[in-house]
């Protein structure tokens, strides 16, 4: 595969189709773990190492795995990295292991990490879809990171854990502060990505790994209609 074909792949996670701000998966740690911008890079950074290697080794598989079991194949892959990368967290940074709390074991049921398998690693070669996984695990990250530093800044008036201004707007550190944060952040991905003439995605069954089985497309109807 050229080399340009290979940066594409690595690059489309980033802006084009960064799983959070234009796909909109992966919502549920988006929100929760973002309160700072320490826990937004520990979890970054785990379901970078999860998506990347469960991509690979999906990848080698793709041939051997039977078509009627794949789901279940895939999340028992997936399930082992995130074992792995928990075991690792709390041996090495068991501060984070505590600040992410239940969300660091449920990145097994990530929308990210299975829509990924499903939809490219299932499909095509190992060097592919390792960039690929890792492409969206940066493009996962840096809106985590954005999302992390815009909260904290602005509701605790600290950084990294070093206090920065003397001015604390407590709202944007609970469930409505992040909401309004995340709106913004979609807002400014589809204006960008407007102006560089790539098209958005916006159905409700884009990264979904069950739509081309899916029997009921009223969801999709739905979403035609909206649009």
């Amino acid at each position: 595969m050229a080399k340009r074909s290979l940066f594409k792949e690595f690059t489309k996670g980033i802006i084009k189709e960064n799983p959070v701000l234009c796909l909109v998966l992966g919502t549920c740690p988006t929100l929760a773990v973002t309160t700072s911008a320490s826990n937004a890079i520990g979890m970054g950074v785990a379901a970078t190492a999860v998506l990347v290697c469960s991509n690979a080794v999906i990848s080698l598989l793709r041939k051997v795995i039977p078509d009627k079991v794949r789901i279940p194949a895939y999340i028992t892959i997936i399930a082992g990295f995130v074992s792995v990368v928990q075991m690792l967290v709390k041996a090495f940074a068991p501060a984070i292991n505590d600040s992410l709390g239940i969300y660091l074991p449920l990145i097994v049921v990530n929308c990210i990490i299975l829509g990924r398998a499903e939809m490219f690693a299932g499909k095509n070669p190992v060097l592919p879809s390792i960039l690929d996984g890792l492409g969206m695990g940066v493009g996962f990250t840096a809106a985590l990171l954005c999302m992390g530093i815009i909260r904290e800044l602005l509701g605790s008036g600290s950084l990294f854990g070093f206090q920065i201004m003397p001015v604390q707007i407590l709202i944007f550190i609970l469930p409505p502060g992040g909401f309004f944060v995340f709106g913004m952040l979609i807002m400014l991905a589809n204006k960008l990505n407007e102006r560089s003439g790539k098209k958005v995605k916006t159905s409700p069954c884009d990264g979904c790994p069950m739509s081309e089985n899916c029997a009921d497309k009223a969801c999709e109807k739905t979403g035609k209609e909206a649009g």
